[in-house]
């Protein structure tokens, strides 16, 4: 019995990009087409298929630890996006402040699609996400590069607008413009999981 199911919902590929060095600039360089490999994308400083641990498991692990990459891409949602703009007050987000892989047009609510689901592109690659990717205060430093004056409203505008961090599951190329079919876990909402937060 499969375990993933196709929906209806679909989206499409608005932006691709990847960033060269985050410890320099988390800014991004945008891409028309790209190549996700199972370390991620050529070129960028997340790729890889371990990483270092980082605050995100900092209960799991001590800093550093030498962990599997689950954290390859950075996609985010346009619709998202476009509502962090306005609550900034700013015309528009681009893509390269905020160290953005992929940005997908059509998924509502696209930050809390489930953790596991697949991103599947039309040339069969697919990506699995993690989960939400949380907002800090490194894109603010790029945007007040650009536009001055707004880059500290960016974080408390991108909470749970952020978007979801993922890893390659399936290899294949992927180009802006193409469709994105999510795949959601067939299975019910974890009735502990009020108790476990709190």
């Amino acid at each position: 019995m499969p375990a993933l199911l196709p929906t209806h919902f679909t989206g499409t590929i608005t932006w691709l990009g990847r960033v060269r060095n985050s410890a320099k600039t988390l800014r991004a360089e945008a891409l028309e087409t790209a190549e996700l490999t199972f370390a991620g994308i050529a070129g960028e400083c997340h790729g890889g298929l371990t990483r270092p641990s980082c605050v995100r498991v900092k209960a799991q692990y001590p800093k550093g630890t030498e962990i599997r990459n689950v954290r390859q891409l950075s996609v985010l949602s346009a619709e998202e996006l476009a509502v962090i703009a306005a609550e900034m007050g700013l015309e528009a987000i681009d893509p390269i402040w905020v160290g953005a892989s992929m940005v997908i047009e059509g998924i509502p609510d696209f930050t809390h699609v489930p953790p596991s689901s697949r991103l599947q592109m039309a040339s069969g690659a697919s990506i699995t996400v993690d989960m939400e990717n949380r907002p800090c205060v490194l894109p603010g430093r790029e945007i007040e590069k650009d536009a001055p004056g707004f880059g500290a409203a960016f974080k408390p505008a991108a909470k749970t607008r952020r978007g979801v961090t993922a890893w390659v599951e399936r290899e294949g190329a992927v180009a802006v413009g193409d469709t994105v079919t999510l795949h959601i876990p067939d299975q019910p909402v974890w009735a502990h999981l009020p108790d476990a937060r709190t």
